[in-house]
């Protein structure tokens, strides 16, 4: 059967049918590996896509929706660093579904010990890629009343935030509103 009626594709449709080819394997190997760790919520719901909007970042992982974005540019700086990212990102989502509702930190232990059991046992917080960073400017000025540090932010402190520093040296490394930081006026 014959069907030249139908329109050949072009370069685009290639590429976008190559990608989700490509995310269709990306997202069985995830699958896999999480369900052989005892995880099948995380089995049947993790995907993973690349995000051509990405412009600094190698991979993100969304907990609540089970997702891994990947930036293109990393296959073409190198094709390795594809999978290092996408078990990096993994690792999130494996610590995460482990955690449940307890909160944990992005790169605390949890997301350590996942980065043990999928074989990066050394694994960077921050990538050291040669993808464009972001420079954003730190407006607020900020100042401890105790030992006169100073501290910039990119946004505004809405919360109670005092000078770690002291609180760790003064107060066995616990909040108190005497070493709360304080907005400088220009």
């Amino acid at each position: 059967m014959e069907f030249s009626w139908l329109p050949q594709p072009g370069t685009a449709v290639k590429r976008r049918i190559a990608s989700q080819i490509q995310d269709l394997v990306l997202t069985i190997w995830c699958r896999e590996t999480v369900a052989a760790m005892g995880l099948p919520e995380l089995a049947r719901k993790v995907r993973v896509s690349w995000n051509t909007r990405m412009q600094t970042t190698a991979g993100r992982a969304w907990w609540p929706d089970r997702l891994i974005e990947l930036n293109p540019k990393i296959e073409k700086i190198d094709p390795e660093q594809k999978w290092r990212t996408l078990r990096h990102e993994l690792a999130h989502l494996i610590a995460y579904e482990r955690a449940g509702r307890r909160r944990i930190d992005a790169h605390g232990i949890e997301w350590r010990q996942a980065c043990i059991e999928l074989g990066i046992p050394d694994e960077p917080v921050f990538h050291t890629l040669p993808l464009k960073r972001r420079k954003m400017q730190k407006k607020f000025v900020y100042y401890c009343q105790n030992c006169l540090g100073e501290y910039k932010r990119v946004k505004k402190i809405t919360r109670s935030l005092a000078c770690y520093a002291c609180c760790k040296k003064h107060n066995a490394g616990c909040y108190h509103s005497r070493f709360r930081l304080i907005q400088k006026k220009d």
